[in-house]
């Protein structure tokens, strides 16, 4: 069946919503401050991370018909481990409640009343903004008319708007580059797009984007491929639209504020110069408005896939467990769970990486059981070897020779492993692993 452009529409809406939340919001203007005169370059570079390779994941996950399916590739085992860990991290672990954290602590807590509780507030606070998160998860098939009709448009609007009001009344001075952005700005970028999580929330949102099609009565594979490819290309580009202008706002910026641990003191500044303190109230709604669709996107594919596992809770008993236990770690502060999202994102991140590109090339080496499994294994190694290295955890040996691999110091050490095993195992099909035999013609 054919998709109407309105429902084509907002089911774009709709996926860059589930895309953008709370690191979405401070990250950008935290690279324009960090890149300075630089930060063009260091913008290309956090939207191959941030923009395309989240696309690219929905169009894989959608093409195999979910996240499992993809990661079974490696091995049976490995899809279930997997795919439990990145439910977990981005989900009630890590994602949902930095989702319900960020715009409390960034965008409320420094206008809170002199002496109020900070721990009671947020309490309040995330009482309610999961029960909301919750309510809009339990009817998953109303998600694209809640979020594409209203959140997104509004969203959207009040980030232009304050773009706009930017350009024409902000104060502006850009400095040099911070060190790091010195010379190596396009690295930095990219790296810098892990802490979206976006790659690995395209592992969740490529099955809800297929299903809310399907409920528009898409049920050929290939029509739901073309839409989600379609709703893809327009939520990317809106993405990249949006970090465009945060990233330019913190550039502008740079040299006018002083430079802190992130992106949020940026704009909490931005919004205050232009409409004193009345502004606390249009930065505290973009927040919210921002990490509430990203949260219900989270907790909706996350309870989808948990129901399939069991049947022993509904998919609306997974979708209450997941907001309470999200509701108990949020309130444990967002410094502590920052602190547990880096090391996990840097382990886990090169890995969705390589699952999205293997998934997309995997017609070109079909019939190779060798690829998925040793680039995998290759990736995740180095990945893992270097998160710990991170974490100052003694490895002796296993780091000096991990050390000696191609932008291991830049975090990027995972690619040429991950393209050597890549090539060796392409390779190695060709010549020991037998080629399918052919259906005969009729």
């Amino acid at each position: 069946m054919k998709l109407g452009k309105k429902n084509m529409v907002l089911v774009s809406f709709m996926l860059f919503s589930l895309f953008f939340g709370a690191g979405n919001l401070i990250f950008p203007p935290f690279l324009g401050q960090m890149a300075g005169s630089n930060t063009l370059l260091a913008l290309l570079g956090f939207l191959v991370t941030a923009v395309v390779l989240p696309v690219l994941g929905v169009v894989a996950v959608a093409e195999f018909g979910g996240l499992d399916k993809l990661a079974r590739m490696v091995s049976p085992r490995f899809a279930m481990v997997f795919t439990v860990l990145i439910y977990l991290s981005i989900g009630p672990g890590l994602g949902i409640p930095r989702a319900a954290s960020v715009p409390f602590e960034m965008a409320i807590s420094p206008y809170l009343p002199e002496g109020a509780s900070f721990k009671v507030f947020m309490l309040l606070y995330s009482l309610v903004f999961f029960l909301v998160a919750g309510w809009l998860a339990l009817t998953p098939n109303k998600l694209v008319n809640r979020i594409g009709k209203f959140l997104t448009p509004s969203l959207l609007l009040l980030l232009t708007g304050l773009f706009f009001c930017f350009l024409f009344r902000g104060e502006t001075g850009v400095a040099a580059p911070q060190a790091a952005y010195q010379q190596g700005a396009l690295v930095n970028g990219f790296l810098e797009g892990y802490n979206t999580m976006d790659a690995i929330a395209a592992l969740n949102f490529g099955l809800v984007i297929a299903t809310t099609l399907r409920s528009l009565h898409v049920e050929e594979k290939k029509d739901v491929m073309h839409y989600t490819v379609r709703a893809g290309i327009v939520a990317g580009t809106i993405l990249a639209a949006i970090y465009g202008m945060l990233s330019y706002m913190g550039m502008k910026s740079s040299a006018v504020y002083e430079l802190q641990g992130n992106g949020a003191w940026t704009l909490r500044c931005i919004v205050h110069q232009l409409f004193g303190n009345t502004g606390a109230v249009l930065l505290a709604t973009i927040f919210t408005l921002a990490c509430l669709t990203t949260c219900v996107g989270l907790i909706t594919s996350i309870a989808q896939y948990f129901s399939t596992l069991t049947s022993k809770l509904s998919y609306r008993q997974w979708a209450l467990l997941i907001v309470g236990f999200a509701f108990v770690v949020c309130n444990q502060g967002l410094n502590t769970i920052l602190s547990i999202s880096v090391p996990v994102l840097n382990a886990i991140y090169p890995v969705a990486i390589v699952l999205i590109v293997l998934g997309l090339c995997h017609k070109f080496f079909r019939g190779n059981p060798l690829v998925f499994p040793a680039t995998v294994a290759a990736a995740g190694l180095v990945s893992v070897v270097y998160a710990l290295d991170n974490l100052n955890v003694p490895m002796g040996m296993v780091k000096t020779l991990f050390s000696h691999l191609p932008f291991y110091d830049l975090g990027m050490g995972w690619v040429p492993a991950a393209v050597l095993v890549a090539v060796v195992t392409l390779v190695a099909g060709k010549v020991f692993v037998p080629a399918p035999s052919k259906e005969p013609s009729l």
